[in-house]
């Protein structure tokens, strides 16, 4: 399975509505660091058909180190916990996925005013 990074989407995102790539960076950025300013408050996000981000505390434990077979001490700890969307959830049990997903792009492209 690939990895798609994120100067992958960047430049698809451009090349599908025409912007320039230094504008669909900035705009990228500026959503993720509004996504870890939201979660470091603790609040929680949640985006309709994609899905829901938010902040779990895991107790402490006791675990085990796997080479010594000691125990090891793990304090709590802060976790972000993702649900997914319906649309998501869709399109992950659908086989034609990547066909729906670009007649969904092209349906936004024929919709984006000049």
């Amino acid at each position: 399975m690939p990895t798609v990074t994120k100067k992958d989407l960047i430049d698809r995102i451009a090349d599908q509505t025409g912007q320039k790539r230094v504008v669909v960076k900035s705009t990228v950025q500026k959503f993720l660091d509004e996504v870890i300013l939201e979660l470091g408050k603790g609040n929680r996000l949640e985006f309709r058909d994609f899905g829901v981000f938010e902040l779990r505390e895991r107790q402490p434990r006791v675990a085990q180190n796997p080479k010594t077979l000691e125990p090891v001490e793990v304090p709590a700890k802060k976790v972000v916990k993702f649900k997914v969307g319906r649309r998501m959830q869709q399109s992950l049990d659908d086989d034609e996925s990547t066909d729906d997903a670009k007649a969904q792009v092209e349906r936004i492209r024929v919709r984006r005013p000049s």
